[in-house]
């Protein structure tokens, strides 16, 4: 153990030494993060349990986004709707299924729900994941087809990690999205850049001995993408929109830290609120402390039922 703890600080420490080397190391996790691996399989026999304990019946739904890629999901319903739908948003490298656990407890309080597999994730097509810079706009082609298959009393929307930054960023385009409960979400696209090239030790790290990796990765992400990371930004997008939204955050999260969170609480111009989880970690809150997210999400939503900025188009 101590052998590899010493090779591993030194080849971080020729990493922050070496431009070459950091240019090349910053190429290569720029295309990871436009290219995210689809690590989770999707779990078919959890989401199964969990329409059997709560009742909920799901269906197919494909949607195709304004670029042609094809987005595919589900609509699941409860047994007695109460007329409003959410959007469900889930992590990098996973599919639909990541949220069944937020998905139950709204069932449960009669929420129906649109739970899709983002773009380059899942079953959808598209070999690119933005972050939310074109994903929000599959938020709009997604919610078009929405309201011309069903009727919906009012909208919401719920993510996690880079569903939470999508959520968010959505939001900011598409006024019917009434309220969002945004859990671990970055700021902006080029600070977390910081804490993932920081290891998890802080962004200082990110920031400066192992800055030139970071800023060669987003430059890889640029030059690819097409778009200014600083410009794929939750923080900007509470700022554009005024909606309501309940920012999440884990105190033991050192992935997407608290100070993201706080830095969209500052910018939201709309109702907000800011619930910072004792002892949770990256996207744990649900699981750190259940019953107080269960009713702090489902208030939120109920709190929120006509806001003057939506409007059905």
């Amino acid at each position: 153990m101590k052998t590899h703890h010493v090779a591993t600080v030194g080849f971080l420490g020729f990493l922050a030494v070496s431009p070459l080397l950091a240019a090349y190391v910053g190429t290569s996790i720029g295309g990871g993060i436009l290219h995210p691996m689809r690590l989770n399989q999707m779990r078919l026999e959890g989401t199964q349990a969990m329409l059997a304990r709560t009742g909920a019946a799901k269906e197919d739904f494909m949607v195709a986004a304004a670029d042609g890629v094809q987005l595919r999901g589900w609509k699941v319903r409860p047994p007695a709707p109460n007329g409003d739908w959410v959007l469900l948003y889930h992590g990098v490298s996973d599919n639909r299924t990541g949220d069944i656990g937020h998905a139950e407890i709204l069932l449960r309080h009669g929420y129906s729900l649109v739970m899709m597999d983002s773009r380059a994730h899942g079953e959808s097509g598209g070999d690119m994941a933005t972050y939310g810079w074109k994903e929000r706009h599959d938020t709009v082609a997604v919610t078009n087809a929405l309201y011309s298959s069903e009727k919906v009393r009012h909208l919401y929307a719920l993510g996690v990690s880079m569903g939470a930054a999508i959520a968010l960023q959505s939001a900011a385009i598409e006024p019917r999205i009434e309220a969002v409960v945004a859990e671990a979400p970055f700021a902006n696209l080029r600070e977390v850049s910081y804490d993932y090239a920081g290891l998890h030790a802080g962004s200082w790290l990110g920031k400066s001995l192992f800055r030139p990796a970071s800023l060669a990765a987003m430059h890889s992400v640029e030059k690819e993408g097409g778009f200014k990371p600083e410009n794929v930004s939750p923080e900007e997008a509470v700022a554009e929109r005024s909606f309501p939204v309940l920012l999440i955050c884990g105190t033991r999260d050192s992935t997407i830290p608290c100070r993201h969170s706080r830095r969209i609480y500052k910018a939201a111009t709309g109702p907000k609120e800011c619930w910072v989880v004792p002892r949770a970690g990256h996207a744990a809150a649900l699981g750190t402390a259940p019953a107080e997210y269960e009713t702090r999400v489902v208030s939120f939503f109920e709190k929120y039922p006509s806001n003057p900025s939506s409007s059905a188009r």
